[in-house]
């Protein structure tokens, strides 16, 4: 008989793991729309209970603290945007025609932006920038990672015999610059700043490469 309970009591265990599993997903996605906008400093455990009709115990219970709901809410936007920017680019060949794929669906994720303050590592780096702690830490890894990927793909571009670019970190550099540039702008109103982006990205690596 303890067998079959002990079975019965371990099913009921993981349900509830699976069950506030995907609530801490929900919460932390909805924390990244939020923060996208608003910036992670304006999270809340009170906000996102009002927001989603759950209660604040039940928030603080998953998370603990505002710092580590703001760490959620980075992991989850990151996660996005491997999702929507890094995963489509995969099937490219590996150099220079994943290389511009990268750019190209980064710029599709500000154009009609996926979360709705457009890139979430733009605003939260402007954001985090000179502020010591584990929420920057975690958007400058994040950084850090998005770099070395743009960076693995331009040395590969050139062991393919591209001579495009010298320097794959300064050329890493420029392309998150003018991308970053462009979803500011575009957050502010200006119609013309994608293309104008695009036009220059073009200039950089060669519209044909």
């Amino acid at each position: 008989m303890s067998e079959p309970m002990h079975t019965a009591e371990q099913q009921v265990s993981d349900q509830r793991l699976l069950k506030g599993a995907r609530a801490r997903a929900s919460i932390a996605r909805h924390a990244a729309d939020v923060a996208s906008v608003e910036g992670l400093t304006g999270l809340s455990l009170g906000r996102l209970a009002t927001d989603l009709g759950v209660s604040k115990s039940g928030v603080a219970t998953l998370f603990g603290t505002k710092e580590n709901l703001q760490l959620a809410a980075v992991e989850s936007a990151r996660q996005v945007f491997i999702d929507h920017v890094v995963r489509p680019a995969l099937s490219e060949p590996k150099g220079i025609a994943r290389l511009r794929s990268f750019i190209a669906h980064w710029f599709a994720y500000i154009d009609e932006p996926v979360l709705p303050g457009g890139c979430f590592r733009v605003a939260g780096l402007s954001e985090f920038d000179s502020r010591p702690g584990p929420v920057r830490d975690a958007l400058a890894a994040d950084r850090s990672d998005w770099f070395a990927l743009l960076e693995k793909e331009i040395r590969r571009a050139q062991e393919e015999g591209y001579a495009g670019v010298h320097d794959p970190h300064a050329l890493a550099f420029q392309l998150d610059a003018l991308v970053s540039a462009a979803n500011t702008a575009a957050r502010l109103g200006d119609e013309s700043a994608i293309s104008t982006a695009r036009t220059l990205v073009d200039a950089l690596i060669g519209a044909n490469a």
